[in-house]
């Protein structure tokens, strides 16, 4: 069996809408690690009507970005790329997070926004993302979604 490790810092967090889609098949193997945070700065923010948190590539801008490091198999890795539809919205690279545990550095994939219009760089930067947090902007999961919407 292959393991991977990867680095989640929104909806798929504990208690997020999305944490499900590591369980979604009957399948697959996917363990929490521990809680962690990049080596380099991110801007993580949360656009579009959907409140989608969005961890931007550009590196050395925003904050070192909190998040939860999970092992997961070749099955959930596949779930994973398609509900953050890699390689062609979200882009997946191996990155540097350090263990909150034990400041222990550790490869992982982590899955960026490459393709971005430079003024999203102005927006609001979070060291943490929360749906249900302090900014007010609840994501909108597709079910909550109306037709008009999509």
């Amino acid at each position: 069996m292959n393991l991977h490790k990867v680095f989640v810092y929104g909806t798929l967090k504990r208690g997020e809408p999305n944490h499900n889609w590591f369980s979604k098949d009957s399948i697959g193997h996917y363990r929490l690690i521990c809680e962690a945070k990049t080596v380099d700065k991110y801007p993580l923010i949360i656009g579009t009507e959907y409140n989608i948190p969005f961890l931007l590539y550009s590196p050395g801008n925003g904050t070192n970005v909190r998040g939860e490091l999970y092992e997961v198999d070749d099955a959930v890795f596949r779930n994973l790329d398609a509900l953050e539809d890699h390689p062609n919205f979200y882009v997946r690279e191996e990155r540097e997070v350090l263990s909150l545990d034990d400041n222990r550095k550790i490869t992982t994939w982590i899955y960026f926004i490459k393709d971005f219009k430079e003024n999203l760089l102005k927006q609001t930067s979070y060291e943490s993302y929360s749906s249900e947090g302090p900014h007010g902007l609840k994501y909108v999961t597709s079910e909550e979604a109306t037709i008009e919407d999509l």
